[in-house]
């Protein structure tokens, strides 16, 4: 790599691309008028809640294994539209009623999988939250579920609506800069420590501990919160490139134009600048090396400098204008595309402004219509590209969990002939130093290159990666081996 000297895909091609034989559009069980289709969303202490404004008009049931937030949200359903829900802190019980035509679900990351692949094969359509996963494999597995059954499953990357995003794509794919030369996803969010216990958590009794856990290691928690702060726990989260930066990390592979594995991928980083319960990197630039272009993501949780830490959010540092965002580097100029999804910008060589895209879209209401379609080519976030860009959040977190620690001038060293990514690692050093972090000792990890088959994504170099690729879950809990078909 060196520095600088199509609306959406059809989802029979993107299927094809990945390798994957999409199932034929079937005839919902819905009515074809998006008023008669019935849904339940499990999952809304927080991300949920946009599920039930989206689907409020749909809406007959609410599930959540925390009782105290499953009864807080069926009143406050009722008290705002007036209707009366079910509610089920079970989503099997869930699963099992059959006048439940589609289910969305917005619970931690680490029960994506599980619970899709369980509404798929109780004959229900999907609309599940990013990351579709919580490793690259069980992400697979999702994709042949919905494929086996032929259901409709979208995936909540919502930028995939976005008109401007759809337009731009199409624009910069057309050669409207001319060739891509990288894509660079930015995810600088301030990330404040969460703490750590001295004993174990007690979780309330209002939750059922064990259901939460599902295929994630059931383990004492030395956090103070068992909500949110999941995102800080490999064992259940991805660190914020698994969680704001999985738009990104989309947007990026959508400019791109690739619907595979990158075949080789690295990362640099660490969890930096505090001392909490979390392990997950809050400091991280990874490298998807595709053959066309580049795809660089950067994480910051820190603020510009130690100073900031009196005021998180108030002092974020940028690159190029990005605090979360995609740059994309082309021969003629840029594309900056902000995290609102309402509009982006295309500059030309000097700066000037080329083109200004506008406008947003409805993502819950794309899921709808191809719901009442029975038709899955009419989503904007088709399961199988939700899954790839998930995979590569997955993938960056593999190479820096095998890693080792390194000084700043051995990592440095190691990457001289990579000039972008030299550049990309340069400010990250800057950056840390700024925040009185000492990297001169082997404060932060090196990845390892992991050499990965695009087509079977399955991992070539790495006996311990495989351990991370691929979770089958505890007892009662595990995901299911699905024949592809």
């Amino acid at each position: 790599m060196s520095l600088p000297n199509s609306s959406r895909r059809e989802f029979l091609a993107a299927a094809a691309a990945a390798g994957i034989a999409a199932a034929a559009p079937r005839v919902s069980r819905a009515a074809s008028d998006k008023s008669d289709i019935r849904m339940a969303t499990i999952g809304f202490r927080s991300r949920g809640q946009s599920h039930i404004g989206g689907f409020r008009n749909n809406l007959v049931a609410l599930c959540d294994v925390d009782q105290t937030v499953l009864d807080r949200g069926v009143a406050d359903f009722k008290e705002k539209y007036g209707r009366e829900l079910d509610k089920y802190t079970d989503y099997r019980e869930l699963l099992q009623r059959d006048d439940i035509d589609a289910v969305s679900i917005a619970t931690p990351n680490h029960t994506h999988s599980l619970i899709a692949i369980a509404a798929i094969q109780a004959g229900k359509d999907v609309y599940v939250e990013k990351p579709v996963s919580n490793n690259v494999w069980e992400g697979r597995q999702l994709v042949a579920a919905a494929r086996k059954h032929g259901r409709i499953v979208q995936a909540g990357t919502q930028s995939r609506s976005s008109k401007c995003l759809q337009e731009a794509v199409a624009w910069v794919q057309g050669g409207g800069l001319g060739k891509i030369q990288y894509a660079l996803g930015t995810c600088y969010k301030p990330r404040p420590p969460i703490g750590k216990l001295d004993q174990p958590l007690n979780i309330p009794s209002t939750i059922d501990y064990d259901l939460w856990c599902g295929p994630a290691d059931k383990v004492d928690l030395y956090r103070p919160k068992l909500h949110y702060d999941w995102h800080w726990d490999y064992n259940t989260g991805a660190g914020d490139m698994g969680n704001q930066g999985i738009h990104q990390m989309d947007i990026a592979r959508w400019f791109l134009g690739e619907s595979s594995l990158a075949p080789r991928t690295f990362s640099i980083g660490e969890r930096l600048g505090y001392d909490d319960a979390g392990n997950t990197a809050n400091t991280q630039t990874v490298v998807h090396q595709y053959e066309s272009a580049p795809l660089i993501f950067e994480t910051r949780g820190l603020p510009r400098s130690k100073e900031g830490q009196n005021r998180w959010g108030a002092s974020m540092d940028s690159f190029r204008g990005s605090q979360i965002g995609v740059l994309v580097q082309c021969e003629g100029g840029h594309v900056y595309a902000p995290a609102s999804y309402r509009e982006v910008m295309a500059y030309d060589r000097s700066g000037k402004q080329v083109k200004h895209f506008k406008g947003s879209g409805d993502h819950f209401g794309n899921f709808l219509s191809a719901v009442a379609a029975g038709d899955p080519s009419r989503l904007n976030a088709e399961i199988a590209e939700g899954h790839l860009s998930s995979a590569l959040c997955h993938a960056g977190n593999v190479s820096h969990r095998v890693g080792e620690h390194a000084s700043a001038g051995e990592i440095a060293s190691s990457i001289a002939h990579d000039e972008l990514l030299s550049y990309s690692f340069d400010r990250m050093a800057t950056h840390l130093r700024a925040n009185d972090v000492d990297i001169n000792g082997d404060a932060l990890v090196l990845g390892k290159w992991l050499d990965i088959d695009p087509a079977s994504e399955t991992l070539a170099n790495s006996d311990k990666g495989q351990q991370i690729w691929k979770r089958e879950g505890r007892d009662g809990f595990k995901i299911p081996n699905i024949e592809a078909v």
